[in-house]
């Protein structure tokens, strides 16, 4: 058996080569790219000897679990292990307590762990290139939706300060109208001189309702007085303000296109179907938690695996005679989020869902909990699906709730 140990930053990785006593065999920086991973295969070929490569076992311990690098680590064979860097940071104690660190040396303690602590490790998920591609277009719209939501903000907080009637007449900053007549009128004084008709167009192509009402409580918040910047104040303002809306207006479009490719890719996958018939689950939904929960049917041994990937299953501190429960903080944020938004859908179109959400309001729990426990519910429920290769029954899925409801009755 050969261990590697490979510390990876953003143009090399220094790796170490160790034999199954812990003895260093040799230490390297090696180029990323094809260069880099053509020379890591020469030495482990060299210190393999002559040996057959099917009965060489080597591991490899690497602080990421995606890249060109990994794949080409897993395709070559090798059995890799991505290790958390928090967990690295504490079996680097045990190598010195002087709080040094360096990339050779951290090389040095991914090998020895992967040495000293196989068992205990997970293996790099092998999931298809399908649900990559659905992970990268899923993460790039959340975060495109993260990114309008950023320049909702800042451009709440610049009208604030110039131009307050803007706040007044426009509650939803990002809709359409609102970028529209934003940006014809971005200062307080241009806005003063919108028409009904020009503002009542807009509403229009925007499809709102009760077009001429709307366009007069508008038309009035605008014209009303407001306190205000000076005049060259409120031009630097006003254009800062055109930046913004364009921007948004880019987002918008972009978000727009990348949903559909989202849905698309999610459509095709064979695990669509299972994910879509999840309650509160649309397409979009079901391909972030499909994303991020991957596609290797392997990687979770059981409910409670699945679970404490998520992040939803409490966390128990037991010491002594002290025991605490409490939220898991250190958990994956797009996945909570996707099924937490779930989970809040849920209460509206399942009646199990809804039941077991009451039941934990009952025990005293607040809103949060409450939808946490749900999302918990949830992800064991998802799993038994993947598992048995069915889809979402509403009766199935809360049997074993309701019936130990009834016996505790």
């Amino acid at each position: 058996m050969l261990l590697v140990g490979d510390d990876w930053a953003e143009d090399h990785h220094d790796v170490e080569l160790m034999d199954a006593d812990g003895r260093r065999l040799v230490k390297a920086r090696l180029p990323e790219g094809v260069a880099g991973m053509a020379r890591l295969h020469a030495l482990i070929a060299e210190h393999t000897g002559q040996a057959d490569p099917e009965d060489v076992e080597v591991r490899v311990g690497i602080e990421t679990d995606r890249g060109p690098w990994v794949r080409a680590l897993v395709a070559a064979g090798y059995t890799v292990f991505a290790i958390n860097p928090m967990s690295v940071a504490r079996f680097r104690d045990r190598h010195r307590v002087s709080g040094a660190k360096s990339d050779p040396a951290d090389a040095h303690v991914l090998a020895d762990v992967v040495r000293t602590e196989a068992h205990q490790l997970r293996t790099v998920a092998g999931d298809s290139a399908q649900v990559e591609a659905i992970k990268m277009l899923a993460r790039t719209h959340k975060t495109l939706i993260w990114e309008n939501t950023r320049h909702t903000q800042r451009l709440r907080h610049a009208l604030r300060d110039y131009f307050p009637a803007a706040l007044v007449a426009f509650t939803d900053l990002d809709a359409p109208d609102t970028l529209e007549l934003l940006a014809r009128a971005p200062d307080p004084d241009a806005a003063k001189r919108l028409s009904f008709k020009q503002i009542r167009s807009a509403l229009q192509r925007a499809r709102r309702r009760d077009l001429d009402a709307k366009a007069t409580e508008i038309q009035a918040a605008l014209r009303a007085e407001h306190l205000g910047q000076p005049a060259v104040v409120a031009a630097a303002y006003a254009a800062t303000t055109r930046a913004t809306l364009a921007i948004l207006a880019a987002l918008a479009e972009q978000i727009r296109v990348l949903e559909g490719e989202v849905g698309a890719h999610f459509g095709r996958h064979p695990d669509a179907e299972i994910v879509l018939s999840q309650p509160g689950i649309g397409a979009v939904l079901g391909a972030r938690v499909l994303a991020e929960f991957g596609d290797d049917h392997a990687r979770y041994a059981s409910a409670k695996a699945r679970k404490n990937a998520a992040g939803t299953s409490p966390l128990t501190i037991r010491s002594g005679k002290k025991k605490t429960v409490r939220t898991r903080y250190v958990h994956n944020d797009r996945l909570v989020d996707a099924l937490m938004m779930q989970a809040f859908v849920a209460l509206r179109v399942s009646s199990g869902a809804r039941a077991y959400y009451d039941l934990q309001r009952a025990r005293g729990l607040g809103h949060n909990a409450a939808l946490r426990q749900l999302a918990n519910r949830l992800v064991g429920i998802l799993h038994g699906c993947l598992k048995t290769r069915t889809t979402y029954n509403e009766t199935t899925a809360w049997a074993h709730h309701t019936n130990t409801n009834t016996a505790a009755a």
